[in-house]
């Protein structure tokens, strides 16, 4: 009797432990090279240089953003102060204003980690060599990002000066969602200027100040939304632009 209150008991926990766990969509990421960089585009980023071939193993990549949704699970379940929304409301919107390390902790409570720089535009592009995955322009049609700061002589677009939730347009070639704008994402490299020479799975520094945070946000231009366009942030300082996505480790 006492073994089956024991296996019960078990049983329950085991279900709780499961439940506080938000499920997370994976997309299979093939392995391969790519060229990393601005291509050589006149007025884009001198930070996007230089051009280098990356080869990268297969890994999975979250389809979405993590979510305040997903988030909140987190706070629930650790004890963590869930961050502001900043009024535009929770549920399917990204999780803003948190720190690189507490994206850093969420990942790992749910058996992953955030992407390398690499990992994240090679993910982006899709297998498209275009400043955008959706080719040479980026369109409010496409993004959340400040439309009335196009690409380059581009038309102006709509600026909704907030975040949307997640999948609200259409995915790149490799089904993820939201790589050019909405939220700046968290990488897990240190920023720091790039190698010359090619790189197998490359990590970036091993200490910096600011970490790399990738595809634009609602309140950024079109330009900053490139796929190998790079950006920083303060890892300790939270902000309502920044969020972050997740790489399996399994």
């Amino acid at each position: 009797m006492k073994r089956v209150i024991v296996l019960s008991v078990l049983f329950v926990s085991i279900n709780l432990f499961a439940q506080t766990r938000p499920t997370i969509e994976w997309v299979s990421i093939p392995a391969g090279s790519f060229y990393m960089g601005n291509p050589g585009i006149k007025g884009d980023s001198y930070k996007d240089a230089p051009r280098h071939q990356v080869t990268l193993s297969a890994f999975k990549m979250s389809k979405y953003e993590v979510t305040f949704n997903q988030y909140d699970l987190f706070c629930d379940a650790t004890g963590r102060k869930k961050p502001n929304d900043h009024g535009w409301g929770r549920g399917n919107r990204p999780v803003i204003f948190i720190t690189w390390e507490d994206a850093v902790a969420f990942a790992r409570w749910v058996g992953a980690r955030l992407p390398t720089e690499a990992e994240w535009e090679y993910a982006c592009k899709a297998g498209t060599s275009t400043p955008f995955n959706t080719g040479s322009n980026l369109t409010t049609e496409q993004a959340n990002y400040n439309g009335t700061l196009p690409y380059k002589d581009n038309a102006a677009g709509e600026n909704r000066k907030k975040t949307l939730p997640v999948g609200s347009f259409e995915p790149n070639a490799w089904g993820l969602y939201d790589m050019h704008g909405n939220v700046r994402e968290y990488c897990s490299d240190w920023y720091g200027a790039y190698s010359t020479s090619p790189q197998t799975n490359p990590k970036g520094p091993s200490t910096g100040a600011l970490r790399v945070t990738r595809g634009g946000s609602w309140d950024w231009p079109a330009g900053h939304c490139r796929s190998a366009y790079r950006s920083m942030d303060n890892p300790i300082t939270p902000v309502h632009c920044v969020g972050f996505r997740l790489v399996s480790i399994k």
